[in-house]
């Protein structure tokens, strides 16, 4: 098991104490210009403390030769990495793809990258050949960096695209003869993180040193329940380095103020309250799933063993909310935020009245990067407080996007329509209380939330009509009192497809081929027709009722235990 190493509390340094800024423009990270440069500052105050720490059972799961590595040890072990990325002729501009898990290595590749003006694009493991082929096209990818285990998926594709693929401590090839010149700059792309979209293919994000940095001045001004501590927090997360929030917010978190990242590979339920006692965790990332299985296990003398100060995630199911503070002792600090708003859009209920149990995200007025909010109705005018609008949010002041992501991958006309009127679009349903919290109603776009992953409906109707015997589709969410949402498939058959189970298991096989295995359909549900406008485009909405509870649907088929299996 790990041991803390001895550590010292440093005094506070007026750049980095939160009490010293107001709002984005005055943040201290800002005047760093990039993540590396934040780390390289934290590096010289913390230089013994820990950065990544692994329990021992990821460590040995890795085969990793250490459990942790220090702000001074990650510090030179960037620069070297860096220095061969230069030699290879890779800076300022270049991206390059990393398949790395969550493992140390992925921040580690990032920020020796970062340091020369490159570009990170995170790929899912779990991502099928035909999803890697995209990605690494799209963003026009230098390099793949994956690991070993990945090699039979991605190399083939990789050499397909005449992209070089190699693992972590490979030899570089010899990209061009000399970098680029020039380095990271605050507003400089540093990582290309793809989401998925509500019309098709995933999107690429653009985001900037500024977006990252915002999320360290985001959670080092917060207060309540937060309040980091310098040098003694320790955030535990399960959450993947694809996503935003494990790369972007947790990491961010813990560099602003000197605390460590507690990397587990994946959420293991029975070891969790273990693992975050061994390795003297005092905070964690959740989504909603997790809080719901951790109810579920036997109670146990770890339950309150713990030094966990509190949680901070989203959606969390209103009838586990209380149940788990009163259990484990833990305050779960219900939040929100999207790819697209980083920490210069993010919420948080850190103080309250945090009204447990009604998914509460917090108020727009807490501290951090300032901005501003409107809720309106699908004409776009405002609603009366208490009427579920669609959030609309910017920044406050002569930029109404600084600090939020730089616009989608070769698609301007995607990232527009984003900003329509000079508002970021999030297409997520609110209502305003009367202490101006916010609280969730349902998304208004085409998108399913599965267990923290958001699913196009469109990607998985596209691959779901290219199987014979389907003749018409619709994808949308059902309700899941474990993972929030599941996929259901409403398929039409042709008049040849035969019968249904045989359909149902080709759709399955399809979707399993060529996409990530949790965008696989839980549900179908054969109909004869599908509800549909004048246009004739599918009426969703004219679905609901069915969506609400697929199995009372007469030709319904279950695939949940058979798409578990995928993993």
């Amino acid at each position: 098991m790990p041991q803390a190493m001895p550590q010292t509390t440093p005094q506070i340094d007026p750049r980095t104490d939160p009490r010293t800024f107001s709002g984005s423009s005055d943040s201290p990270f800002l005047r760093d210009g990039s993540v590396y440069a934040l780390l390289a500052r934290q590096a010289g105050r913390f230089a013994d403390h820990d950065l990544f720490v692994l329990p021992e059972a990821v460590r040995a799961l890795w085969d990793e030769g250490q459990n942790r590595w220090s702000y001074g040890a990650a510090l030179a072990e960037i620069d070297a990495l860096s220095a061969r990325f230069a030699a290879a002729g890779i800076g300022r501009g270049d991206r390059v793809a990393l398949l790395l898990e969550n493992r140390p290595a992925h921040f580690l590749t990032w920020l020796a990258l970062n340091r020369l003006g490159g570009v990170m694009v995170p790929v899912n493991p779990q991502a099928s050949a035909e999803e890697i082929g995209y990605l690494l096209s799209h963003s026009e990818a230098r390099l793949l960096i994956r690991l070993p285990k990945y090699a039979g998926t991605a190399d083939p594709v990789a050499a397909g695209l005449g992209l070089p693929a190699l693992a972590p401590g490979d030899p570089l090839p010899q990209i061009r003869q000399a970098a680029p010149a020039g380095g990271a700059d605050l507003e400089g792309d540093c990582a290309l993180i793809y989401t998925s979209g509500s019309t098709g293919k995933p999107k690429g994000c653009l985001l900037s040193n500024r977006y990252f940095l915002n999320w360290a001045t985001w959670y080092s001004a917060q207060g309540g329940a937060i309040s980091l501590r310098q040098g003694q927090e320790r955030l535990m997360t399960p959450l993947p380095t694809f996503h935003v929030n494990s790369t972007g917010h947790s990491f961010l978190g813990m560099l602003s103020c000197g605390g460590a990242q507690i990397i587990i590979d994946r959420f293991h339920p029975r070891s969790w309250w273990r693992d975050a006692i061994d390795c003297e965790a005092t905070c964690f990332h959740y989504l909603g799933v997790m809080p719901a299985i951790l109810l579920e296990l036997p109670e146990a003398p770890e339950d309150r063993g713990h030094k966990m100060r509190y949680g901070l995630g989203g959606g969390v199911h209103p009838d586990h909310h209380a149940r788990f503070e009163a259990r484990f002792g833990v305050p779960l600090l219900e939040g929100w935020a999207m790819t697209e708003t980083g920490g210069a859009g993010t919420f948080c209920t850190p103080e309250e009245p945090r009204h447990v149990g009604s998914r509460c995200i917090g108020r727009p007025d807490r501290p951090g990067p300032a901005l501003q909010i409107r809720l309106v109705d699908e004409e776009g005018q405002e609603v009366p407080r208490g009427t579920p609008g669609e959030l609309l949010l910017r920044a406050a002041g002569d930029n109404p996007r600084e600090g939020f992501f730089s616009g989608y991958l070769k698609d301007p006309e995607a990232t527009e329509a984003a900003w329509a009127g000079g508002w970021l679009h999030t297409g997520d349903v609110m209502r305003q209380g009367a202490d101006g919290s916010l609280f969730f109603v349902e998304r208004r776009k085409n998108i399913i939330r599965r267990s923290g992953e958001n699913i196009a409906a469109a990607e998985v109707e596209l691959a779901i009509q290219t199987v014979p015997g389907v003749s018409a589709v619709a994808v949308l969410p059902t309700p899941d009192p474990l993972r929030d949402e599941e996929v259901l498939a409403v398929v039409v058959p042709t008049a040849e497809a035969g019968e249904d189970a045989a359909l149902a298991q080709a759709i399955l096989e399809t979707c399993a081929a060529r996409l990530t295995y949790f965008k696989v359909p839980g549900y179908i549900v054969f109909q004869d027709s599908l509800p549909t406008t004048s246009t004739q485009k599918v009426r969703k909405p004219a679905l609901r009722q069915l969506a609400a509870d697929p199995l009372a649907a007469p030709r319904c088929i279950d695939l949940r235990e058979q798409k578990q299996a995928l993993r």
